[in-house]
């Protein structure tokens, strides 16, 4: 099969990149079955273990309607709630049993 340069865009930054032939070479060797998302040097960043973006995005609570932001992007038809709703819905954590006591089982 037959490689050719390809020019790709950057997820991160959007700027353009070349893939090289000996790159998608490389690629189909190890059997990848995606094309590389970033460039070399947003690749480099996020491999040094710099600080992750997160997004944040406003919405409202579905179950009491309060102005809310979430760390990821809701989906269509799945309910979102803010902190307060959230942990009421959790299940109350069971209290710790009198026989367990610092780890260690009393008689």
């Amino acid at each position: 099969m037959d490689y050719t340069d390809r020019t790709l865009k950057c997820m991160d930054c959007g700027a353009d990149f070349v893939f090289t032939a000996g790159e998608q070479l490389f690629f189909h060797d190890k059997a990848f079955k995606n094309d590389p998302k970033r460039c070399k040097q947003c690749k480099a960043k996020r491999a040094s273990g710099g600080p992750r973006v997160r997004t944040e995005t406003r919405t409202n609570c579905s179950a009491c309607g309060q102005e809310t932001t979430v760390p990821f992007r809701p989906t269509q038809g799945r309910p979102v709630l803010c902190r307060s709703c959230f942990q009421k819905m959790q299940p109350p954590l069971p209290p710790p049993s009198p026989s367990s006591e610092n780890g260690h089982i009393l008689n």
